[in-house]
């Protein structure tokens, strides 16, 4: 793929992710997250509310998505609309907020004190740094730092 086809392709993802975002808001949910597989033949889309989400809600949210795509020409092969799981990706500032005193998982871009991998009770957000409780005490992470988080389901 050339460099502008490439920069086309990104153009477009990023095009798809606002209308989404902006589709399931409407409809009441808050988006978690979007994937989509090289090409953008398959399209994941992972909602949240705040008693949970129910097979439904899937199915509402899949029919008015594949409607919207219809007419606004998204090209694509498959939907898949679902929860984001007991072990639910952790990808806003505000996300670490609203989780603050639940166990997660971080990796970092860039290590901190040679780890990149921790594991901990969110602590809280501050001046764009999220607060870990460790084993080995309280970790500052600077939030542009995290390159993944992960809640960890209890059982």
């Amino acid at each position: 793929m050339g460099v502008f086809a490439h920069f086309l392709f990104v153009a477009a993802e990023m095009n798809v992710v606002d209308l989404i975002e902006q589709a399931v808001t409407g409809l009441g949910y808050e988006l978690v997250d979007f994937e989509t597989s090289p090409r953008g033949r398959l399209l994941r889309v992972f909602i949240d509310k705040a008693d949970g989400i129910s097979v439904d809600d899937c199915a509402a949210v899949s029919n008015h998505l594949t409607r919207l795509f219809s007419v606004e020409n998204v090209d694509y092969d498959r939907l898949e609309v679902s929860s984001p799981g007991l072990d639910r990706p952790v990808k806003k500032l505000a996300d670490f907020e609203r989780f603050a005193g639940q166990e997660v998982q971080v990796k970092l871009r860039v290590p901190l004190g040679n780890q990149r991998n921790f594991n901990g009770i969110i602590g809280g957000v501050s001046e764009g740094q999220v607060m870990l409780q460790t084993t080995e005490g309280e970790r500052v992470l600077a939030f542009d730092n995290i390159e993944k988080a992960r809640l960890v389901p209890k059982f």
